[in-house]
């Protein structure tokens, strides 16, 4: 499914600033692949549950994950982290 656009919520921004910069060069090369599947095998993307089971999030690395929402063919950025995101 290939995203149009991608809206990034403030609590991302507000992680985004502590991503340390190798892992954010990783996450805008994983961005752009991204945007063109965001179903990529390699990105990982995987629905979660509980309570962000209306979410998903792909890899960026063995430890950072993107945690977002799609509405339409648009991807709505949540947070980023490593898996304590998910807690």
């Amino acid at each position: 499914m290939k995203i149009k656009s991608i809206q990034y919520s403030p609590e991302f921004i507000k992680r985004w600033k502590r991503v340390p910069k190798n892992i954010k060069q990783k996450a805008i090369v994983k961005e752009k692949l991204f945007r063109q599947n965001c179903f990529h095998p390699s990105l990982k993307t995987h629905k979660l549950k509980g309570e962000l089971s209306y979410q998903w999030a792909y890899s960026i690395d063995y430890h950072w994950r993107i945690v977002f929402y799609l509405n339409g063919n648009k991807a709505i950025f949540t947070t980023v982290g490593t898996h304590s995101v998910y807690k």
